[in-house]
């Protein structure tokens, strides 16, 4: 069942110059996306730095000024409330962050950082706030003891799981996780991936996954977003965008995963020069005059592809 739904969304941030500072032209970051999103299912937001993932998922929760567009949420067009913060959509839509150092306040213990959120959902004396504190902890496989100690006290594994457990602790519908693994260990990073996969099917929470990643987002996504250059190229199932990409820029993402299996390396290296050689015959059909990407055209019932066209420019 759909609960948000993003409608043609635009963030386009004002390049200014000039002797009176005037707007001179745009940067498009984010250029008329939509998106549907399900209970229980995770959306993966995919494309390299810059092309418009991690705007997306801060004009969701409110952090990003949009330029033009509609959230919906449960039937109603959140972006023409004034003020989120005594509503239900607050609550409702929390968000990770890439760096659990910088988005945890180093003079705050755990038991208040956990605490702060808790206090905002419903009034509780403290016994009862510690005890669901500490739940929140044990769901993300921390210790009780961790929640009189303070950030830098952590790793960096442990810190984005406290993130997960305030993410989770105004028990939302919808987590934006924005990179939340990218700067851990491997090792690391499946552990936290996992928790984050046992969390969903335990509170069917939905997730908007935000990576570079795509081994990573084959491990966590229902829904894959390809975005370049503000707009996305390419929208499926994982099958559909790892067995059958279309657009040339997907191609070259997935050609770029690392191949573990040394005996393989040969065989990817090979697929890798094939299509960076396509791209750069055929980049100019994907691309309108001003550099554009065209709009998704229907491929199949699932599957969505930016057109391209014959003629080139």
């Amino acid at each position: 069942m759909a609960f948000l739904e993003i409608k043609d969304l635009k963030v386009h941030f004002p390049i200014r110059g000039g002797f009176f500072n005037t707007i001179q032209d745009y940067v498009y970051a984010v250029d008329g996306v939509n998106m549907v999103i399900e209970e229980g299912k995770t959306y993966g937001l995919i494309g390299e730095s810059g092309s418009g993932k991690s705007t997306i998922g801060k004009a969701i929760v409110g952090l990003e000024k949009i330029t033009s567009g509609k959230i919906i949420y449960n039937g109603k067009d959140v972006t023409k409330i004034k003020d989120r913060k005594n509503t239900d959509y607050k609550s409702d839509i929390q968000m990770i962050f890439q760096d659990s150092m910088s988005s945890l306040d180093p003079k705050k213990r755990v038991v208040d950082i956990l605490g702060e959120p808790l206090r905002n959902l419903e009034k509780m004396d403290k016994q009862k706030e510690q005890r669901r504190i500490k739940d929140l902890l044990d769901i993300v496989g921390m210790p009780s003891d961790a929640i009189y100690k303070y950030p830098h006290e952590f790793s960096g594994g442990q810190r984005q799981r406290i993130g997960v457990a305030r993410a989770i602790a105004c028990k939302p519908k919808l987590i934006i996780a924005d990179e939340p693994v990218s700067a851990l260990d491997l090792s690391v990073q499946a552990q936290v991936l996992n928790y984050m996969k046992e969390i969903q099917k335990a509170l069917n929470i939905s997730y908007i996954f935000i990576s570079h990643d795509l081994g990573v987002v084959k491990h966590m996504c229902d829904y894959i977003n390809i975005m370049h250059r503000g707009k996305f190229v390419e929208t499926g199932n994982k099958e559909d965008i790892y067995k059958h990409p279309e657009h040339i820029y997907t191609k070259r993402l997935i050609a770029a995963i690392p191949e573990i299996k040394p005996s393989e390396r040969d065989e990817l290296r090979e697929r890798r020069l094939k299509v960076e050689k396509e791209f750069l015959e055929k980049e100019k059909y994907y691309y309108d005059s001003k550099g554009k990407v065209y709009d998704l055209v229907k491929y199949n019932d699932t599957h969505y592809v930016a057109e391209k066209k014959e003629v080139a420019k």
